[in-house]
């Protein structure tokens, strides 16, 4: 019989949260539910109580336009303004920030938000518009680093704290929608000569800062150029990435191997091409990067939009996506994909602070993590892909315990503190 070993001795990284995003078409949507749906969405994700939510704390936002916003727009959209006399947050206000503030009132507690950019205003680029890639200009590279200041101050001022911020979204992808290129040097000089400076200069040393913030292909030779520049190093937190250009695990562990004092964060992950209503194998897919991510020492996982319109929308040039919720907004009606259930079995178990705990199947079908809580639980998360059943025993110390996963099947086991 297939064996699942666990030993808490030996632990390895603390998770910092699970999440999704925020973006305008996730809020715009949200708006159009009645209250009692809206209620509902808020507490399925941000309840702390498993047996109610997924109790998410991690979460992500767009500065500036991103491709699910209702079009582009900037903050500082008035050319010229070296200033910033002309920034502001009102269209944030509009959708945004109501939504993020409900969700933190029923998470009893601020979420660590992720603000990451997906284009500086047209103005501050080469090619002069938000979309289809360019290049940020060096002579705007001071200006852009104020922005982060100015934008993570407005967000405090409503109430709304920013935990970190990324320095682009994937800055190796040009775009029909909000993009900008970075080179790897590029990035590195950025953060050391600018958005690190200034963001300790403004009193907000305290934030995050996270580099790449795009597929984990790459995500080895990004962190080399970085973390190799101590000067840039130092104002690093760590590298953020995405999951649509293969699996490429190994390199998540190679980052961690080279630079163990560096943090490892997965932000962004959605199935593309359309909504994909009622597919099983979203959730798999889900499940299995959460679980190799994790064992690779991925501190937090972020899911892409928190909800869409059935069609995969909104979405301003048609990049339509799934989530795991999606709303029929016709009907007033909220359709819970697989997607959702399979995070709810890591998010709603595995807690903020918890610590990665050894474990190890002697199956390779039977896919595992497991983590040792704050509060003394255990939590152990299996995984089936395979065809047939999986009966196997769950050594956990000096006890086991047989346990059976049908073909295609998720659990989670818990022991109590």
């Amino acid at each position: 019989m297939a064996s699942l070993y666990i030993n808490p001795a030996k632990a390895f990284q603390t998770l910092e949260g699970f999440g999704a995003a925020f973006t305008e078409a996730v809020a715009v949507t949200w708006q159009k539910l009645s209250p009692e749906r809206q209620t509902e969405l808020l507490r399925a994700y941000f309840d702390p109580n498993p047996a109610h939510g997924h109790g998410y704390t991690l979460c992500r936002v767009h500065m500036n336009s991103c491709d699910f916003a209702l079009g582009n727009y900037a903050h500082a959209d008035v050319a010229g303004d070296l200033d910033l006399n002309h920034f502001n947050i009102e269209r944030d206000r509009q959708a945004l920030l109501p939504m993020i503030k409900a969700a933190q009132q029923v998470a009893g507690r601020p979420l660590q938000l992720l603000a990451s950019p997906w284009s500086p205003p047209a103005w501050m680029k080469s090619n002069g518009q938000m979309n289809r890639g360019g290049h940020l200009l060096p002579a705007y590279r001071d200006a852009w680093a104020r922005c982060y200041v100015k934008f993570i101050q407005a967000y405090a001022a409503e109430g709304v704290p920013i935990w970190g911020v990324s320095v682009q979204n994937e800055p190796e992808a040009v775009q029909s929608w909000d993009s900008c290129i970075y080179t790897a040097e590029e990035e590195r000089d950025f953060v050391r000569d600018h958005l690190g400076p200034v963001l300790q200069a403004a009193g907000l040393g305290h934030i995050k800062i996270i580099v790449w913030d795009h597929n984990r292909d790459r995500l080895v030779e990004r962190a080399d150029v970085v973390y190799s520049d101590p000067e840039a190093a130092k104002y690093v937190w760590g590298a953020g990435f995405h999951w649509y250009c293969g699996d490429h695990f190994d390199h998540v562990q190679m980052v961690h191997d080279a630079w163990p004092d560096k943090q490892l964060l997965f932000t962004e992950g959605c199935q593309e091409g359309g909504p994909h209503t009622g597919e099983w194998a979203l959730g798999e897919r889900y499940a299995r990067s959460i679980i190799q991510d994790l064992n690779h020492w991925t501190v937090g996982w972020i899911d892409w939009n928190l909800l869409l319109d059935h069609t995969g929308g909104p979405n301003h040039v048609g990049n339509l996506c799934s989530a795991p919720v999606l709303v029929d907004v016709a009907a007033d009606a909220l359709l819970y994909q697989n997607s959702y259930a399979y995070l709810g079995h890591f998010s709603r178990f595995i807690k903020p602070g918890a610590r990665r705990i050894l474990c190890a199947a002697t199956l390779e079908a039977l896919e595992c993590c497991a983590f040792s809580n704050p509060d003394g639980s255990i939590a152990v998360v299996a995984l089936n892909r395979s065809e047939a059943p999986i009966d196997f025993s769950l050594r956990l110390n000096d006890a086991y315990y047989a346990a059976s996963l049908p073909a295609r099947a998720i659990a989670t086991y818990v022991q109590a503190a």
